[in-house]
């Protein structure tokens, strides 16, 4: 797994286990835990996860927002995905070189219904239906991820 993805994950975990009020706090441990950045660097992990700042019992303290949480990181992922093919059964999405296990981390912590799973290779990730009815379901999702960027058409 990548480093960001790793250093995401371990951001989300901290925050959702401990009452953290400030970044510097946060950098210390993440720190301890080999993950040294920069407070630029947190900033942008902030903003693709969605941590916002709250009052929570009388205090400051960052958090992940539930309605904005994993919005930014879609942003970012339908980037990432180049095209889409597909048969009877299965999906086969084609991303930026180095990120089709990134892409194939975020579908499968979605939970869809539809999706049984996924396989990530370096380029390319294999998106496995619960069943076949459910392929034009995926197409329209994933396409939806490409989609969500200004701009960007997709066919």
């Amino acid at each position: 797994m990548p480093n960001k993805l790793k250093r995401q994950g371990r951001i989300k975990e901290l925050l959702s286990t401990y009452s953290i009020s400030n970044q510097d706090d946060l950098l210390r441990l993440l720190k301890k835990e080999g993950f040294a950045i920069t407070q630029a660097t947190m900033s942008r992990d902030f903003a693709e996860l969605g941590v916002v700042r709250a009052f929570v019992q009388g205090n400051v303290c960052y958090m992940l927002d539930p309605d904005e949480s994993g919005n930014q990181i879609a942003k970012l992922i339908g980037f990432e995905i180049l095209s889409i093919q597909h048969n009877e059964t299965m999906v086969v999405v084609r991303t930026l070189a180095g990120r089709a296990q990134g892409v194939a981390h975020f579908i499968d912590r979605l939970n869809k219904e539809e999706i049984m799973g996924t396989i990530g290779g370096d380029d390319t990730l294999l998106v496995i239906p619960n069943k076949k009815e459910n392929v034009p379901v995926i197409i329209d999702f994933i396409k939806k991820l490409m989609t969500e960027n200004p701009g960007r058409k997709v066919k």
